[in-house]
């Protein structure tokens, strides 16, 4: 939230367009002022009063996602996303929109390769309706025929939709078939549609008991309330959820060390223009090599400032955008880099432009100035990210999930702060090597 970023002002506090080491240092972000408990049961439960508007925001995050899926039934963890939604045993279809859209708020939900989040933003006063929904969702969800053979039409609708029809959509899904050899984050998340229609009611019955309880649940409640009375409505309606004793099968495969670089070149059906993605495996969410591969980040692929889209789009004019990301995942996840070609222009040029600007990472030659620019954009990044309740609430979620504590966001400014130069550049040497590099070519449907 914007109230969290300070800076000195005054004569000579003004932010030039390159900020110098000065300004940079006077922005600080305070620690978010959250509480954390764990009830009895498991349930882990993260609460944050605030005042400034009559609005409240709950997240139940689930730690359960893509990467969970059973061997040969990919998409049960999106699945979910979806069933969650159709009533329970005291309940009917669709009660969370009316609980939730009749009195002017909003809720949705999303799957990850690591976990699945539900979300409501309602009036502050409807607080206490919505815990109890939450709860009565876990403890009663209604998983039957009817309801799994919609959502599954629902499910592999949506594969059609988005990496079928869509022109690039396929990319993601073929550039971590071709980056992971043994991890289950090869798979994707949106699910198989074989699989789903190979899978039987029984299957998707016990990997709801498997995943769904307290013990593997994150609450996170940001907004308008006293923190005592939200406090006994959690422990009213989520505490008396029983903590089954089977325990909770983890996902403990190990990706091997990449010993080759590894090339897979595809035609697409309806991409107008060819597409290059190039990946090479990172550590994890909280590995320490992250602080610097987000400045990297920033760096080579964050906006039309960034090199990559100088160089690719402005310059050499062989694009018509790229951009670069880091993964913030449970298990070592992929830099990746990827560009949308332009009419004409050939892939081997723009992976030969790439490569250029890598060097520039590994070779240390920045800029007077440019990796103070990154680490203000981090900065205005985070601040923008915690702008709303609901964004408060998701980036606590997403700490606690890839990260396993919400507490690791009260340094990571710091840690950005502490990034120099030799750092940067000894983590790109390490991270561009061409042994760890996944490329797929995505040739346009009408190229030659």
């Amino acid at each position: 939230m914007s109230s969290r970023l300070k800076a000195e002002t005054g004569p000579g506090a003004h932010l030039a367009t390159v900020p110098s080491s000065s300004a940079l240092s006077r922005l600080h972000l305070d620690p978010l002022p959250f509480v954390e408990r764990v009830l009895p049961n498991g349930l882990r439960a993260i609460t944050l009063e605030d005042h400034r508007s009559a609005t409240a925001a709950v997240n139940v995050a689930y730690r359960v996602g893509g990467k969970d899926d059973p061997p040969g039934r990919s998409g049960f963890a999106h699945l979910f996303e979806h069933l969650m939604f159709k009533g329970t045993k005291q309940t009917g279809a669709e009660t969370i929109d009316r609980l939730t859209e009749d009195v002017g708020g909003f809720n949705n939900a999303f799957t990850t390769e690591d976990y699945t989040n539900y979300y409501e933003v309602i009036p502050s006063n409807y607080l206490e309706t919505i815990l109890w929904a939450e709860a009565d969702r876990l403890a009663g969800l209604v998983v039957d025929g009817p309801n799994f053979d919609t959502e599954r039409e629902v499910v592999i609708g949506e594969y059609d939709q988005r990496i079928l029809a869509e022109p690039y959509g396929m990319l993601g899904e073929l550039v971590t078939q071709l980056a992971y050899a043994v991890h289950p984050y090869r798979r994707g998340v949106i699910g198989d549609p074989e699989h789903l229609r190979a899978a039987a009611l029984s299957d998707v019955q016990a990997f709801h008991a498997t995943y769904y309880r307290p013990e593997n649940a994150t609450l996170i409640v940001v907004g308008d309330f006293e923190s005592a009375r939200v406090d006994e409505w959690i422990d009213r309606y989520f505490g008396v959820i029983a903590q089954p004793s089977s325990p909770i099968p983890r996902v403990n495969a190990i990706e091997p060390p990449q010993d080759g670089e590894r090339r897979l070149c595809h035609r697409s059906a309806n991409a107008p223009l060819s597409a290059l993605s190039m990946s090479w495996h990172i550590g994890n969410a909280a590995d320490a090599d992250l602080p610097a591969l987000d400045l990297i980040e920033t760096l080579l692929g964050t906006g039309k400032s960034s090199r990559l889209y100088r160089s690719l789009v402005y310059e050499h004019q062989v694009a018509t955008n790229a951009w670069a990301g880091a993964d913030w995942n449970e298990h070592p996840g992929l830099f990746t880099i990827r560009a949308i070609g332009s009419a004409g222009s050939h892939l081997e040029r723009i992976e030969s432009l790439i490569d250029a600007q890598i060097e520039t990472m590994i070779a240390g030659t920045l800029e007077s100035g440019e990796l103070d620019k990154a680490k203000v954009q981090l900065y205005a990044m985070t601040v923008r990210g915690l702008a709303t309740y609901n964004d408060i609430a998701q980036t606590i979620g997403r700490s606690a999930m890839v990260r396993g504590s919400a507490r690791l966001l009260d340094h990571d400014m710091a840690r950005y702060a502490a990034v120099d130069v030799e750092t940067l550049r000894d983590v790109a040497r390490r991270t561009f090597r061409r042994e760890n590099l996944s490329v797929v070519e995505y040739l346009a449907a009408e190229d030659p």
